[in-house]
C-alpha cells in the first residue's frame, strides 16, 4: 500500500517532504511541474521542459525520484521515463551526476536535484557518461549527437504547448487575418494626394493598426472622397487609397498642363 510506504519513512522526513513538495507544487522551479503525491512520497515524478537552444527544446521529458528509507541520509535514485539519447542517461533511463552521487548531501532539497537534473540537459559531462555511445559522438562530432538528441526528442517527448508572443494590437484588427511573421508595409507616396483647393479629402474613421513588422497608418485622408479598401499583401493589412473622381480630376488637369507647357515651348522655336 501508498499509505504503509510513507509509514516506512520517519515522521520528520514525511513532514519535510510534505512541506518541500507543497513549495514545489505553489512555486515550480523554471521548466519543472512536479506531480504530488500525499499517499507516496518514496517516489516523485516531475515533467522537465528541454531547454531554449539545446537539442532537447519542444519537449517534455518526464523522470521520477526514488526516496530511500534512510533519505536524506543517503541520496534519490533518478530515472528518465522518456527515452532519450544523453551521455549522463542510460539506456533504461538511470541519471549520472555527482549531486546524486558523491557530492550528496542531506541538507540539499528536491528542489536542487530537479534544478541539476534539468541543468544536465543544458551542459551534458561526456566524462561520465553512463550512454558511451552519445559521450563519443558530444565529444567527437556534436553535430551529429544533437541531430540523433533532436530525433529521439522528437518521437518520444512530450510536446511542449509554444507559448504565443501577443502583440499590443487595436481591437479594430480582431476581424483581419494578420499574419505577424511576415507583414509587408506599403509606404503611400504622400506626393500622389495633392492637396487642392477644391478637393475636399475625407479622413478614415479607423484607427492605427500595431503588427509586429511596426505600425501601419491607416488615417490617411481619401482624396475626392473615395472609399478605401485593405487589401492584404505579404500576411499583413494595409489600407490603400482609391483615387476615385476628384483624384482623376487633379491627373488630368496636371497632364493637360504638361501639354501645354510643350506647346509654349514650340511656338516660341518658330
Amino acid at each position: 500500500m501508498a499509505l504503509a510506504t510513507n509509514e516506512n519513512l520517519p515522521p520528520n522526513v514525511i513532514k519535510q517532504l510534505a512541506k518541500e513538495l507543497k513549495n514545489l507544487d505553489e512555486t515550480p522551479p523554471e521548466g519543472i511541474k512536479v506531480a504530488v503525491n500525499d499517499d507516496d512520497f518514496s517516489t516523485i515524478f516531475a515533467d522537465i521542459e528541454g531547454p531554449a537552444g539545446t537539442p532537447y527544446e519542444n519537449g517534455i521529458f518526464r523522470m521520477k525520484l526514488l526516496l530511500s528509507r534512510d533519505f536524506p541520509h543517503s541520496p534519490p535514485k533518478g530515472y528518465f521515463l522518456t527515452k532519450i539519447f544523453h551521455p549522463n542517461i542510460a539506456t533504461n533511463g538511470e541519471i549520472c551526476v555527482n549531486t546524486l552521487k558523491k557530492d550528496w548531501n542531506p541538507s540539499l532539497g528536491l528542489r536542487h536535484v530537479l534544478l541539476v537534473v534539468r541543468c544536465l540537459l543544458i551542459e551534458p559531462f561526456p566524462e561520465s557518461a553512463l550512454n558511451e555511445q552519445a559521450g563519443k559522438m558530444l565529444l567527437e562530432n556534436y553535430e551529429e549527437y544533437a541531430r540523433l538528441a533532436r530525433l529521439y526528442t522528437g518521437i518520444h517527448a512530450l510536446k511542449s504547448k509554444s507559448k504565443s508572443k501577443t502583440g499590443a494590437i487595436s481591437e479594430s484588427t480582431t476581424a483581419l487575418n494578420v499574419d505577424q511573421a511576415n507583414t509587408t508595409v506599403l509606404s503611400i507616396d504622400q506626393k500622389n494626394a495633392v492637396s487642392s483647393a477644391a478637393v475636399s479629402p475625407t479622413p478614415l474613421s479607423t484607427s492605427a493598426t500595431t503588427t509586429k513588422g511596426g505600425v501601419i497608418s491607416q488615417d490617411q485622408p481619401v482624396v475626392g472622397g473615395g472609399p478605401a479598401t485593405g487589401t492584404m499583401v505579404g500576411g499583413g493589412s494595409v489600407a490603400v487609397q482609391k483615387k476615385e473622381a476628384g483624384g482623376v480630376g487633379v491627373a488630368k488637369v496636371q497632364a493637360d498642363k504638361k501639354k501645354m507647357d510643350a506647346r509654349k515651348k514650340s511656338l516660341k522655336r518658330l
